[in-house]
């Protein structure tokens, strides 16, 4: 049973736990720099198709990390929106040295 969340701020301690693994959580950085790369690349030369790659670069990385090294289903499939967000938190804090890289 899918749990429920009323902010982001009582999703996000909860999003941390599923990502304890530490290659779990690197191939999330790397997909989600890739996705930011092409969004900023896309944006400077109008290539239509880079929203999607992005989502496509940001997805597979992090649900390889989900089924091959955190053995878990990923937040997205139950709270997209949060987790969406959540990712992006997560990268933010693995740049600024917050979550171990």
């Amino acid at each position: 049973m899918s749990q429920r969340f009323s902010s982001f701020s009582s999703f996000y301690p909860y999003y941390l736990q599923e990502h304890q693994n530490r290659t779990c959580r690197r191939l999330h950085f790397v997909g989600t720099s890739l996705a930011l790369l092409v969004i900023l690349f896309s944006a400077f030369t109008g290539w239509g198709w880079g929203l999607l790659l992005a989502l496509l670069c940001g997805y597979a990385f992090a649900w390889l990390g989900h089924f091959f090294f955190e053995k878990n289903r990923p937040a997205t499939f139950r709270h997209p929106f949060y987790s969406f967000a959540g990712d992006w938190v997560m990268w933010r804090d693995m740049l600024l040295g917050r979550i171990p890289f």
